[in-house]
């Protein structure tokens, strides 16, 4: 059976996250940068180690890094801010107010809203800049009388204009940025809970934005030429591989039946993270919060599992993508990265 085959994972190398793990989100990759999140600045290292002062604490957005490491855009529950590297606001964009309880002031800064429980338990938007840094992509949400509405829109980096925007047709609690190798092109997931986590599929053709809608699947991982992309269900009961250029799904792993359930249960649940490494190798987790979470090697072009991935240690979390041909995960402790390619 695949799943009783090996596949070695080699260690390539082990980074120490810059911001101490309790006091911190978990260090990611973005665009090849290592990126970790603290209340009070973000770290963003590259060549060269970057500290960019956080507006508003973590719990209240997410942020996107520019991949020339020079602007950051802090996806807040009131406004996109801009900030450069040597700590300036370079621009910012206002929007409706991610609160569930439907706050309809426009607040003009973080102080005026910093106390209220309910912009801290707000939904959040997110954003994203292109492989190429001419674009933020960014998920925000604003008001047409007393009806919600979510917009998705493109703007310049340079000054924060709108180059481009639609209607999203969603009522997210939260929203993930995935950037595509064409810089034209985005994908979006959505989640609206657990019946529905679109996937929109954007394409900026001069100053309009189409959007292809995948209905209850989310997005997971992108190939190294951008030609196919893993999607899952909300109920993470398979994983597609879709065709970029059409959106036409060309197989499907049944967890079910892809892989056996972990010791003492009888279902197993694809996770919400993979890593597509090369053309012909994706990695896939299970049991991403459990102990010791299991992560397969597949072939997306044959949809078929090659077996279990073994490690020289224990790992965590779920694999992401790390570009070059390699993956990472998170030390058990949050405190590093490691990176990881195929011995086999």
């Amino acid at each position: 059976m695949p799943h009783d085959r090996v596949c070695h994972a080699r260690l390539i190398e082990t980074v120490a996250a810059p911001l101490a793990a309790g006091s911190a989100d978990a260090p990611d990759i973005t665009h090849g940068l290592l990126v970790q999140r603290g209340d009070a600045e973000l770290v963003v290292r590259g060549e060269t180690e970057v500290r960019f002062p956080a507006p508003w604490p973590r719990r209240y957005g997410s942020v996107a890094v520019s991949p020339a490491a020079d602007l950051v855009v802090f996806a807040g529950v009131h406004a996109l801010r801009a900030v450069d590297a040597a700590g300036a606001v370079r621009w910012e964009v206002r929007h409706g107010c991610w609160s569930a309880a439907v706050c309809t002031r426009n607040h003009a800064s973080f102080a005026e809203y910093a106390d209220d429980p309910r912009h801290e338990r707000a939904d959040t938007g997110s954003a994203a800049f292109s492989p190429d840094g001419k674009f933020v992509w960014a998920h925000v949400r604003n008001y047409d009388g007393a009806e919600i509405r979510e917009e998705w829109l493109v703007l310049d980096p340079a000054d924060g204009a709108v180059l481009a925007r639609t209607d999203t047709g969603t009522v997210g609690s939260g929203s993930f940025h995935f950037p595509l190798p064409d810089p034209a092109r985005m994908a979006l997931t959505v989640g609206e809970g657990e019946e529905d986590s679109p996937v929109l599929m954007g394409r900026l053709d001069g100053g309009r934005l189409a959007v292809e809608r995948f209905v209850e699947e989310v997005f997971l991982a992108i190939s190294p030429s951008g030609e196919r992309f893993l999607t899952t269900d909300p109920g993470q009961w398979s994983v597609y591989v879709h065709r970029t250029a059409d959106g036409a799904e060309l197989g499907e792993w049944k967890c079910d039946s892809a892989v056996p359930p972990p010791a003492g249960s009888d279902r197993v649940f694809w996770d919400f993270e993979a890593a597509f490494p090369h053309e012909d190798t994706a990695v896939l987790g299970t049991e991403s919060h459990a102990p010791e979470p299991r992560h397969w090697c597949v072939d997306p072009s044959t949809v078929t599992v090659r077996g279990r991935i073994a490690y020289p240690f224990p790992i965590a979390g779920a694999p992401r993508s790390a570009g070059s041909g390699r993956w990472h995960t998170v030390a058990p402790d949050g405190s590093a990265l490691h990176f990881w390619a195929l011995a086999d």
